[in-house]
């Protein structure tokens, strides 16, 4: 079968900024050496390019996890050019056909069933999906919005102005343009690249799959550290509309404090969240499959997941009641109304489901 065509702008862009990086930035920091003003602009425009990624081309304009105000669309439309990935536009486009096909080889524009090479930039080297851009039909939507088509139309010129005018500029003020070019510039770029395109490879290989094993997203905490907290990417899958991808306070996810705190000054609004519910119960589902393929040589099979599946029966119901009792709490109080007997009912549910929860735990426990 013949290859599709090479798309040499692209294997010259990242061959020739690769090469540039491993031998200039070595050769400038020996001969002259890098200040910290340089090295601030280089983790500045770093979380600017990355976030404008993650948080506007991702989370805001391919899932339409939250709304944002013009001032963050303009401020993403240019960290967009800065990150150098093409158009919001386009990457959305790319993005919404990925979730909608995700590990199609035929469909799926950066399939992890393809190896490491190929879904983390291997998919951009030759015209394999040049077929589908004439019309962006899954990115009507977008098309809709001025910001968005403004940077589409404009877009080589902002991506020169952002990745060159930009450094050069702020070097020009801390008096020297050479090395800020460098490291604002062009180390900044292979960077940020090359750690959001984890996303496509890394976030599908290495990791758990606590949500979901019907697609091959992994969540890792460490790879969260190096994609602006898009390394939680198994519960991304499963709950890709939710602005969060760390959902507990404490998991590394630079783009969801973003968000909410975009939220906290009128920046953004309609954060979407998946319920609690819904989030327990895929991981209760995928913890009894996993329990069932650990059993499944043992003689009893069949007497072991009938305890199983009753024991899940269970949880089930002391999760759904826990959570209903919650809801009608939360409304409660909202109206005004009377909430201690609802307090207490609460409390009590969350209780039995605590102990249901013990009782799950060590059963699964006892055949791992």
């Amino acid at each position: 079968m013949k290859k599709p065509p090479i798309i040499w702008l692209n294997v010259i862009l990242f061959a020739s900024t690769l090469l540039a990086t491993v031998t200039l930035i070595p050769w400038r920091a020996i001969t002259h050496g890098f200040d910290g003003i340089e090295i601030f602009a280089l983790i500045a425009l770093a979380y600017a390019s990355g976030l404008s990624i993650t948080a506007g081309y991702h989370r805001l304009w391919s899932h339409k996890a939250y709304k944002a105000h013009p001032v963050m669309r303009f401020m993403f439309a240019l960290g967009g050019a800065l990150a150098l990935q093409n158009s919001a536009l386009h990457w959305s486009s790319d993005h919404r056909v990925h979730h909608k096909h995700v590990d199609n080889n035929d469909k799926d524009p950066y399939s992890a069933k393809k190896g490491f090479w190929y879904s983390h930039i291997g998919w951009m080297l030759r015209e394999y999906q040049a077929s589908r851009y004439h019309d962006y039909k899954n990115v009507r939507d977008l098309q809709n919005d001025k910001i968005v088509m403004w940077q589409h139309k404009h877009y080589l010129l902002l991506a020169i102005l952002m990745n060159v005018g930009l450094p050069a500029f702020l070097g020009w003020l801390n008096g020297d343009i050479l090395s800020m070019l460098l490291m604002a510039g062009l180390l900044r770029l292979v960077i940020v690249h090359h750690c959001t395109f984890f996303i496509n490879s890394l976030a599908h290989i290495w990791g758990s799959q606590p949500y979901t094993d019907k697609n091959t997203a992994r969540d890792n905490a460490f790879l969260a550290l190096l994609t602006y907290g898009e390394g939680y990417h198994n519960f991304h899958h499963i709950f890709e509309n939710d602005y969060r991808n760390g959902i507990k306070w404490w998991d590394y996810d630079p783009t969801k404090w973003l968000i909410k705190s975009m939220s906290w000054v009128g920046l953004a609004k309609d954060l979407r969240k998946v319920p609690q519910e819904r989030i327990e119960a895929a991981k209760l589902q995928m913890q009894l499959l996993r329990t069932k393929n650990k059993v499944a040589h043992l003689a009893n099979y069949d007497e072991i997941v009938d305890k199983l599946q009753a024991e899940y029966e269970l949880m089930k119901q002391h999760i759904s009641e826990y959570y209903r009792a919650k809801k009608t709490l939360l409304e409660a109080k909202r109206d005004e109304l009377s909430v201690q007997n609802l307090t207490q009912q609460v409390d009590s549910l969350k209780l039995r489901l605590a102990e249901q929860q013990r009782s799950w735990k060590l059963l699964v426990a006892s055949y791992a």
